[in-house]
């Protein structure tokens, strides 16, 4: 299933912290970024994300990216602005 494909539908696939994740996939720069931000392990984000892009049939990071960035309204909780690190 390519990207353009995938319907917002499918983030009910997704654990609250992989919406969590991906919602912040966009704007931390890395993994350890990630974890920082999530305050979670580095080994804990490549397991949710490993998660997501099965989950989604996604084929890499880049694509989990690109979705996190054009559904960011979806994902992120109503009322927050995502802040860059």
């Amino acid at each position: 299933m390519g990207l353009a494909q995938l319907e917002r539908s499918a983030l009910r696939e997704l654990t609250p912290r992989e919406r969590e994740v991906l919602s912040v996939l966009s704007i931390a720069e890395g993994n350890r970024a990630l974890a920082r931000r999530l305050g979670i392990a580095e080994r804990t984000v490549k397991a949710h994300l490993t998660s997501i892009t099965r989950k989604l049939g996604l084929r890499n990071r880049m694509e989990a990216t690109l979705l996190s960035v054009q559904w960011a309204d979806e994902l992120r909780p109503s009322g927050k602005s995502p802040e860059r690190t």
